[in-house]
């Protein structure tokens, strides 16, 4: 039996009569009669009784009409639940914690601007375990600064950035404008935790240039690390956008890499092949690789790079080489 004949049902209950049922449905009599002999074939019960022209329904028939509005109902509100969920189409976006700390706010508040039907999920951790959330299908896309490993995934860079070395006002190196990569040897630094593309690329850092420093403070919070800078002493690298504001108060002072070793990119990472509700190995060979949501993300942070280029901050430079001539950048 089908919801079809279930309406059916209830319509010539509600009316009294098979003509009735049938103008109310835009159906003909037989197949309104039709249906209610296929009812009462496939139950083994009588639903009318039918006496001078008149229906009369059954006990039977009443037990069937109460299960069958409650059966109709539920159907009919799965099908407005379900036109409703196409109507605000979910985007779960990830972040790393540096971009997370400071821009994926604005991009979400100009994507619930751009789209209101849209409904957004962000979820912040370090750059391994965005990657892992990615492949498990939990997240649609991510914008992350560190390297993601898997080849199931597709990375755009798409966001310029950097890396400085930061210091706090009663630090040593804060009354330096040229630092050298000798003078780390064995300092106290603020880290990122492990799975952090921003500590990933300074180990790598420190691994080829034979350097060893002291990890006082390990922690996943941008800003736990810089007040480990402000207040505790320590050193720190980190992307230069989140030390703008206590910079520019000269409450710390940062030191660029002169050999732009230390840039990098923020980068827009999906699975491959995404289109929204499909499975991927059935996706045709000529379909879209990206989602309505996932090409509004890359729209969006498109225009935010056109906007948003990197301001030069105060910044002194950190070289190599100690017989390197000095300079400053301001």
């Amino acid at each position: 039996m089908t919801i079809r004949h279930l309406k059916i049902f209830i319509a010539v209950a509600e009316t009294g009569s098979m003509s009735a049922a049938a103008n109310r449905l835009y159906l003909t009599q037989p197949t309104v009669s039709q249906a209610v002999r296929d009812l009462e074939m496939y139950y083994h019960v009588q639903l009318f009784e039918r006496s001078h022209k008149k229906l009369f329904i059954t006990e039977a028939g009443r037990h069937l009409l109460n299960l069958a509005l409650i059966t109709v109902g539920t159907f009919d509100h799965l099908g407005v639940s379900m036109q409703r969920l196409r109507e605000r189409i979910p985007l779960r976006i990830g972040a790393s914690l540096t971009v997370g700390t400071f821009l994926m706010s604005q991009v979400i508040a100009e994507l619930e601007k751009k789209d209101p039907q849209t409904d957004i999920y962000s979820f912040v951790s370090n750059t391994a375990e965005i990657e892992q959330k990615l492949l498990r299908r939990e997240l649609d896309a991510a914008v992350v600064e560190g390297v993601i490993e898997s080849p199931e995934l597709v990375c755009v860079p798409i966001v310029e950035d950097s890396l400085v070395l930061v210091c706090g006002k009663n630090h040593d190196f804060y009354k330096k404008d040229v630092l050298y990569a000798s003078e780390l040897e064995g300092r106290k630094f603020a880290v990122r935790e492990k799975g952090s593309g921003t500590r990933k690329l300074f180990e790598e850092y420190l691994a080829s240039h034979n350097i060893h420093i002291r990890t006082a403070w390990e922690a996943n919070c941008p800003r736990t690390i810089l007040n480990a800078v402000i207040y505790n002493n320590a050193l720190a690298v980190m992307s230069q956008r989140l030390v703008k504001h206590v910079c520019i108060h000269q409450t710390v002072k940062i030191f660029r890499y002169e050999t732009g070793e230390w840039d990098r990119y923020f980068k827009l990472v999906y699975p491959k092949n995404h289109v929204e509700g499909m499975d991927p190995s059935r996706i045709p060979a000529a379909a879209p690789l990206l989602s309505p949501g996932i090409e509004n993300l890359r729209e969006t942070l498109e225009h935010y790079r056109a906007k948003n280029q990197l301001q030069d901050l105060p910044a002194c430079v950190f070289k190599n080489d100690m017989g390197q001539e000095s300079k400053k950048y301001v």
